[in-house]
């Protein structure tokens, strides 16, 4: 059982949140927040805010240990889509969506023990 956090409602598409955790799935949280601090995309400063908040939750909440750390689980969900529309040529209209989506992150021990 580990440590999670959630990111709900943030604004970037899920197919591109889920590029950055692939990334970061299954390694050391210390090494994923590297990693995360110099990929070029948008979605990995979200994505390492999230990490950083379930990091800090197994530090304060359940006395972990942050050098024994690891990403255990980490999934994108969909969130609701805003809709918008844009004036176009002739009167018409063209509807943009805006995506959001939810990020769930949970940190465990690699000691195992609690």
């Amino acid at each position: 059982m580990g440590v999670k956090a959630e990111g709900k409602y943030l604004p970037i598409s899920a197919r591109k949140g889920r590029q950055a955790i692939d990334i970061i799935r299954g390694k050391d949280a210390g090494e994923a927040l590297l990693e995360l601090k110099y990929l070029p995309n948008r979605s990995a400063k979200i994505v390492y805010k999230v990490l950083k908040s379930a990091m800090y939750n197994a530090q304060n909440n359940h006395n972990l240990e942050v050098e024994d750390l690891y990403v255990s689980e980490a999934f994108v969900n969909e969130g609701p889509t805003l809709k918008r529309y844009r004036p176009r040529a002739m009167g018409r209209a063209n509807r943009i969506r805006k995506r959001t989506s939810h990020i769930t992150i949970i940190v465990d021990s690699k000691k195992g023990e609690r």
